[in-house]
């Protein structure tokens, strides 16, 4: 049975403040030094793992966890990225980082598949890749070049992860699966980076914060709605996330919302808007 609006609303707008504030809780852990970039990579993926396993196995039909091992190496490479990055990056700059690889690489996949686009999705692809391109031009507001290259390895990798797991029979059960096997590739990168590990106690907590709350419950959220919503409303709502990030990073970490930042936004977010509704049968 389907979800009232108003349900659905509130579900959605919960799963994006939870995946906007995974970008919030690691730049306001890793900017002061609370926590080392694998530490928190690790505990992230731990605590997640933890709060997936025990919502699979309370469930009223308790169903082995899924996944593979493929897909947990590519969500440990986002991961790790993803925390690396936020080390020098700020959130806003970070999230629309983020948020335009994922979306470049599922554009890219559909256009190597054989997807055909119209010639108004192109100028909005056109767009979105000038967009992130002038953001990233040196100058003085332009992100740092390291922690930019991450992100984008960082949404690369979280892009093919959805690619690979679209057909789930299980989104919830996989997912779960996913994060224990990742826990097995964060171990190592801790223990490599151990004479530089640091762990006080408010980067304890928005490390579990990011696991248990913005990613192991955000993504239960999410697969929630995400069957009541069409394919275009889906990737749609999802333009909201840097949105979020942005006023939150300004809000919570006093961040400026440059105008370089603007312009990318709107060059991005409103390519990738015209790509997405601009597909034919969707």
């Amino acid at each position: 049975m389907g979800m009232s609006r108003a349900a659905l609303a509130r579900t959605t707008a919960l799963a994006m403040l939870a995946f906007a504030g995974n970008s919030l809780l690691c730049r306001l852990a890793l900017r002061g030094g609370e926590i080392d970039a694998a530490s928190f990579t690790s505990i992230r993926l731990a605590s997640g793992a933890a709060c997936l396993w025990l919502l699979v196995r309370l469930r009223r039909e308790r169903r082995a966890l899924a996944g593979s091992w493929p897909a947990a190496a590519l969500l440990f490479a986002y991961a790790a990225a993803f925390s690396y990055a936020y080390v020098t990056l700020p959130a806003s700059a970070g999230a629309l980082l983020l948020f335009g690889a994922v979306q470049a690489s599922m554009i890219g996949f559909g256009l190597w598949r054989g997807e055909r686009l119209a010639p108004l999705q192109w100028l909005g692809l056109l767009a979105a890749s000038g967009g992130l391109v002038g953001l990233l031009l040196p100058g003085l507001s332009a992100p740092p070049p390291g922690g930019a290259a991450l992100m984008l390895l960082a949404g690369l990798a979280w892009g093919a992860y959805s690619l690979y797991g679209r057909g789930a029979a299980d989104a919830i059960a996989s997912t779960a699966g996913n994060f224990v096997r990742s826990v097995a590739l964060a171990l190592p990168l801790s223990l490599l980076m151990w004479p530089h590990a640091r762990v006080g106690a408010a980067g304890l907590v928005y490390a579990l914060a990011s696991g248990i709350v913005t990613s192991g419950l955000g993504y239960v959220i999410w697969y929630r709605a995400l069957p009541s919503l069409r394919a275009t409303s889906a990737a749609a709502v999802q333009l909201s996330v840097p949105v979020i990030a942005a006023l939150g990073a300004v809000a919570m970490l006093g961040e400026p919302f440059t105008p370089r930042l603007l312009a990318a936004s709107v060059a991005v977010l409103g390519g990738i808007a015209t790509v997405i509704f601009g597909r034919r049968g969707r």
